[in-house]
Order: structure tokens, then sequence, then C-alpha cells
């Protein structure tokens, strides 16, 4: 145990003599050097908060109003109207003080309360344009004059927001009503049934609208009322964290490196990079240096919420018997690195800085050359975090809430991330670069089961070739909040640190660094019987997993929005040409949309099957003529931009019949109605994982330093996960995912009619433009020299 004594800042023993105290200096330094970091960071937390609670004004506009009160008193002038006088007559004074200084105060104290008033007046006006979403509805270059007037937003949002600076601004989601909620349900699952299924359906949602859902609604406003956000709690607690199934592919999700490109070939060397970026990417998020992030729709002038930036570092989804929690801790100095089933604690400040990346490099090399076997149960510990929550839950109390298990879960628990260095090559590359990327997704997605820790927010694997890849758990928020962390460390590994020649990170290192330390376990047999359980459950899992990752590089977005269409809506009718294609009907499809227009907002469902989609999908493998064809697209595509916008506003479907079923639970009452629409299947889950900050990457100077993206696994047993990126104007990748042992799914076959869906549908709106080339199906990963 020479680990545990390093951490003991003096030693005690009871001698004949007296009480024998050894003082460490090394230790109650780092400990002195520790506070003061600390110290400093909670300074800066609170500068940020006076800051952000007085947003849109600035703490220095206080002096300005102070100034200005008592110039206009210095001439002679009452801008109080006698509100100065009266507080200077009721103000408790000590005798000494004389009636100029009282009158100064009492300026001092109206001027203080004059700003807070200013700074409720603009809050409010904030909030209320923040509310304003009518612009979303209107067409391109036709602004009406109250959007116009709307656009004083700009004004009104100051200079250089922080992080949280508009939290306090944005609307709350509203609760649509009842009519109107199942108005739009009963129009989406119209192309899904046949008549006398859609009047069952229609009056099941009649007797529910006329009876039970009017007491229902009732209480949901009234959480709404008292609530930041009336979904987002619910949705976290009873979708992610009471789900009892593993977690692994079920919930986590993965993202990818370079797709042509891998900086350095070295594994250390590329951990060293990216772990110091990640590192820089925390400092900025405690600072809230970083931009709130903006709607896409009106990038400079909408905010999004931020919150769910709060817990991407230093948290872990802890296991229960019933529900899981999300465990956030402050300011983790270590992560936790895996390598050949051991797991070791490697710290990454040193006397309060931050290390090098030469420096993570040198102690990411001592872990892989480390030749000390894993102890007895530790090589396969992580299949806990991959099996059945249960088991998991049971283990954790019955062998990890003591002694030398529980130090050393603790520290896994609460590492700032985790990492994984694995012995395996993966990446487009050999013979079948295709074949490669399948294969690279499910290594991402699943890993072996037990060399991932997939209970932390996130977790990065470094290849053995250099190669990297991202994990993470679901319940603390979506994809396009890690997939900004994954865009900032990708540009700041290539483009800022850089690598040397020779393919190390730049700088260099102190070689009197303490050693990473080994974590010490002692696993009963019982338990090692447990993790091979696990184990069991997520390689079953893992096993049925079909995944294919294909890029399509013919046309991007730069073509299809010549065509004045979304390329969003574009992509959705490929999904749905190719679905109908492959299984000869239609299906319920989720896209994921966000509401982060909302305070604590999430996501919303924009179910994209149609009674626009199907008919224009029917008239088009029924031969109609081009012309009809093209105007039936044109109408899909417009609707289901407006179910798009509608989502983003608050005027989702989903959400609410989801809240208003949780609702009816805890009243302990039953809703057929209910019970029926929360029981239809997704066969069709898709999502887009957006580039956010394209002007970290020069596309132009460096184009083969795009993302791959990311995906996740089926949602439903027979159906299809489909996850895209739209990357600069003539790339757009693909991750499909499906189940084995389901005989009506292949994700490969669907690939293929996704391609052709794309090509078959731009030929439609595009009908002039010549075949396009055959291109092969992937590239050769090459190494460019930056």
């Amino acid at each position: 145990m020479a680990e545990a004594h390093q951490a003991v800042a003096f030693q005690f023993t009871v001698t004949p003599e007296g009480i024998d105290v050894q003082l460490s200096h090394q230790a109650l330094t780092e400990i002195y050097r520790s506070g003061v970091r600390s110290w400093k960071k909670r300074i800066i937390r609170l500068k940020n908060s006076v800051i952000t609670g007085v947003y849109p004004a600035s703490p220095s506009s206080w002096l300005f109003v102070v100034i200005a009160i008592l110039a206009t008193m210095y001439t002679r002038s009452d801008p109080s109207m006698g509100l100065i006088a009266k507080i200077q007559e009721h103000m408790p004074v000590s005798p000494t003080m004389s009636t100029q200084c009282q009158a100064v105060v009492s300026a001092v104290l109206f001027s203080t309360m004059l700003w807070l008033l200013l700074i409720f007046t603009m809050r409010l006006c904030l909030k209320q344009l923040l509310s304003y979403h009518r612009w979303m509805f209107e067409q391109h270059g036709k602004m009406s004059n109250t959007t116009k007037v709307w656009a004083l937003v700009r004004i009104f949002s100051g200079r250089k927001p922080l992080l949280y600076s508009y939290q306090g601004s944005l609307p709350n989601l509203p609760v649509p009503t009842i009519k109107d909620t199942l108005k739009r349900y009963l129009e989406s699952v119209r192309p899904l049934m046949d008549d006398a299924q859609y009047e069952h359906l229609t009056n099941l949602a009649a007797e529910f609208e006329n009876s039970l859902g009017k007491r229902l609604q009732w209480y949901l406003k009234l959480k709404a009322l008292w609530a930041s956000n009336y979904v987002s709690d619910w949705w976290e607690e009873y979708i992610y964290l009471r789900g009892r199934n593993p977690i692994m592919v079920n919930s986590n999700y993965y993202g990818m490196d370079f797709l042509y490109v891998t900086p350095t070939p070295i594994q250390a060397a590329r951990a060293g990079n990216s772990i110091h970026a990640f590192f820089l990417y925390r400092r900025k998020l405690h600072k809230e240096e970083i931009k709130p992030v903006s709607s896409w729709l009106l990038r400079s002038a909408v905010p999004c919420c931020s919150y769910q930036f709060e817990r991407m570092f230093d948290t872990c989804r802890i296991p229960g018997t019933q529900t899981d929690t999300v465990q956030h801790w402050q300011d983790s100095d270590y992560i936790v690195v895996y390598h050949r089933g051991r797991y070791f604690r490697l710290r990454v400040y040193q006397a309060g800085r931050l290390l090098s990346p030469r420096e993570i490099e040198f102690q990411i090399q001592r872990i892989l050359d480390d030749p000390s076997p894993p102890l007895k149960g530790e090589a396969k510990l992580g299949a806990l975090t991959a099996g059945d929550r249960i088991p998991w839950a049971k283990a954790r109390k019955a062998y990890f809430s003591s002694g030398v298990n529980k130090r050393s879960l603790d520290y896994i628990e609460r590492a700032a991330f985790f990492v994984t260095l694995d012995d395996d090559e993966q990446g487009m590359m050999g013979d079948d670069p295709a074949a490669s990327l399948d294969c690279y997704a499910k290594s991402l997605l699943h890993g072996k089961c037990y060399d991932r820790w997939f209970d932390k927010s996130f977790s990065v694997v470094y290849y053995k070739n250099g190669k990297n890849g991202i994990n993470a758990e679901h319940s603390w928020a979506d994809a396009p909040v890690l997939a900004h962390l994954w865009e900032y460390t990708l540009a700041i590994d290539s483009f800022q640190l850089g690598y040397n020649a020779e393919g190390h990170c730049k700088g260099d290192v102190d070689s009197s660094l303490p050693r990473p330390q080994k974590l010490s376990w002692e696993i009963p047999p019982e338990c090692e019987e447990q993790i091979s359980q696990s184990l069991a459950v997520a390689q079953a899992l893992a096993d049925d997993v079909d995944f294919h990752v294909f890029s399509f590089r013919d046309f991007g977005k730069g073509k299809i929005k010549k065509c004045r269409v979304s390329p969003d809506a574009f992509i959705q009718m490929v999904l749905q040409m190719a679905y109908y294609r492959d299984q000869t009907t239609f299906c319920l499809t989720y896209e994921a949309s966000m509401t982060r227009l909302f305070r604590e907002g999430r996501t919303e469902t924009v179910r994209s099957c149609t009674n626009e989609s199907s008919a224009f999908i029917r008239a088009l493998e029924g031969g109609e003529t081009a012309d009809v064809c093209r105007r039936l697209l044109r109408a899909a595509l417009e609707k289901h931009q407006q179910l798009y916008r509608l989502a983003m506003t608050g005027s989702g479907i989903d959400r609410h019949l989801f809240c208003l079923y949780v609702v009816s639970k805890y009243l302990r009452v039953d809703s057929p109605f209910l019970k029926e629409v929360l029981s239809e299947p997704w066969r069709l889950s898709t999502s887009q994982t957006p580039v956010q900050q394209a002007e970290l990457f020069d596309l132009v100077n460096y184009p083969e330093y795009i993302s791959c993206g990311g995906g996740f696994g089926p949602v439903a047993d027979d159906g299809y996960g489909v996850s895209y990126c739209i990357v600069g104007d003539d790339l757009i990748n693909f991750h499909i995912s499906c189940k084995h042992s389901c005989p009506n799914t292949d994700a490969h076959k669907f690939g293929a009619q996704v391609r052709q869906a794309l090509l078959d549908l731009m030929q439609l709106l595009n009908p002039k433009q010549k075949e396009p080339n055959k291109t092969e199906e992937s590239r050769p990963e090459i190494k460019k020299d930056l």
C-alpha cells in the first residue's frame, strides 16, 4: 500500500519520549497550492455569478448610474423626485456624519436601486423578446414588421456574454393545449393505420380529451408554473435513470475521430495532446468563457440553454436498485486510465499547474510500459457497468461500499473523465476500409464490454495506431453538448498544439513527476461471478449489433440548398424512401429536435413520417410523372420543416404526452389512450450530429481534417438507428445500426437504399444534373503535415 502513504501529509507514532511527528514538506506544499487553486476558482465563480446576475447590464454600469445621479445633483436638479431626500430622512446615520455626506450616501443608495430596477426591466424585456418565435415560421427573405421590432434582441443581448448569461432570461417551456397535441398526434399516425385502426384511436383520443385529459393537464400546468421546465427532470429520471437494462448500446452513444487523417501514429502522444485539450476546455467552462450556443436558424441573436454543460466533467452515473442517480463533483485534478486490465490514477496537475501535453504523453507511456499484471478480478471489472443495472447496484453495495474497493471506485467515479488505452488499431484502413469503419464504430459503441467505464459522463478511447474516439453516457446531456467539446478537442489537438517531426507532443518533460498510481482491488469470488454474468449479458447485446458507417460524397448540403430545400428535411425524406423500399411499408419515425430555446430544454420528437411524405413516396414508387412527384416532394419537405419548427418552439407532441402519462401514474389512474401511445415502437430512430464550431476547422486548406460524426445503437429490436452528419458542402456521413437477430433488418442493405434514395431525390429536384461519377466508397487514410 505504498500509494496510500503518498497521500498522507504527516505521520505520527507514540514513543516512550512522547509523540514523534514527521511532517512531509512536499505534501503540505501540495495541500497549500491545492487550496490556493480552489480559492481562485471560487473567486472566479463569484465574479461570474455577479456578471451573470446583472446581465445584460455590466457591473461597471452601476458606477455610471451613480456618477450620473451625483452629477445631476451637483447641477441642483433632483432626478429622484424627492426619493433621495426621503432616503436621507429615514436613513440611520452617525451623528458625526455631515449633511453633505448623508446626501451622497442617499444618492448612492437611490442609484443602486435605480440600477437594479433597470436591470430587472432589461431582463424582463429580453425574456419577452426570447419568447417570440414567430420569426421561425416566416419565409426566408420576408420579415414581418413584428419580427423587425423583435430584432431588438440584439440590443438587449449585451456584449460578450458568458456561458450562463442568458439562463435567467430564457423563457419557460410552454404546455401545449390538449386539443392541439391530440390533433397533431392523430395526424402523425394516419399514414400508419387503416381506417378501422384510425377510427378506434380517434375514439380513444376523444374520450381522453373530454375526461381524464383535462385533469392531467391541470396538474401539468401547475408543475409548469413551479418548475423551470415541466419535462426535463421527468425525462432524465424515467427515460434514462430508471431504465434497468444495460446502458451500453441501448443508451450510450459515440463520436469518431477525423475520417481521413490521424495526426500522429503514436498512441501516448495523441493522448497527451487531446487530454491536455480536454482540460483546457474544462478551464474555459469553469471561467464561463465558452460562448453561449445559439440557434442554427439565427446564430448571432438567439441563445440556447447552457445548463447541460454543468455536468460535463467530474460526473458519473451511480447505479441503484430502483433508479440510478447522476453525481457531480467539483474540479477533479486527475483522470483514471484503463490499460490491459489495470486501472491507473493519473494526476494532470503538478504544483498547481496543468501538465503540458508532452508531460501527459510521458505519463501515458509509463502506463503503457508498466509490466504489472491485473489483480485478481480486476481485468473485466468494467463489465459491471455494461450489464443490467440491478445486479451492478447490488454488487456495488455488497463489494464496493468500504475498504480498498470503495477507495478505488471513488477514484474512478470522481475522475474528470475516463480513458482507455486500447491495444487494437481502428479507423479507415486495410484492404477493406469501408468494413474497417464498421468495426471502428462497434469498438467505440461497446468495445470488449469491459474496457470502458460506461457510467462515466464520457470515456475517451486511444487506439494503438493513434486513432481515438469517445463514448458518452446519455442521461446528463444530449449529443450536441458533448459534440461541442469533441470538436474543440479535435481542433486544438491538431491545429494549435500539434506534434514534432517524430510525432511526439511538443515541449519538455519534468522527469521527476510521480508515477501514475495503480489502483488496488480485493475482488471476492462472489463478485467475480457477478462480473462474469454481467459480461455475458453485455457480450450477447454487443454481438447482436449490426453496424454500417459510410460517407456519401456525390453531393452535400451545397447542392441541396441550391434546390431551395432544407438539407435536414431532404435527408429525412431520403430515409423515409429508403425504409419504404427496404420494408415495403411506413413506420413511426423519430427525429431528435432540440428545445434549448427554453430554460433547461433538452429534446423533442419530430415525427418525420407524415401524410405528405407517404403520399410523395407512393407517387414516386407508383410511377407518377416527375412534375407530380416534384410537387408532392416539396409539400412533404415543407411539412417536415413546419413540424421541426413546432417542435423547437414547444409545440411538439411526444414530450407533452409523456408528461401526461407520468402524471397519470402518479395519480394511479389508467388511460387506454396514453398506454397505446407510449407503447408504439420507433422502428426508425434518426438524429443529425450538427457541426457547431465550423470556424475551428479550415476545410479549404485542410479538407481531410473532417470528423465522421457519431452514432448510437438501434432503439427497436426490429428497427434501425440512423445518425447523419452534414460536413461542409460536399459530404454527408451516415451511421446505421440494427440487430442481427432481426431477420428483416440489415444495416448494409439499408445503407445501399439510402445511397440510391439520395441520388433519386436529387435527380428529381435537379433533373438537368448529369449522372454522378462512381466515386470510391472510401478513401485510404493519409497523413498531412500541419
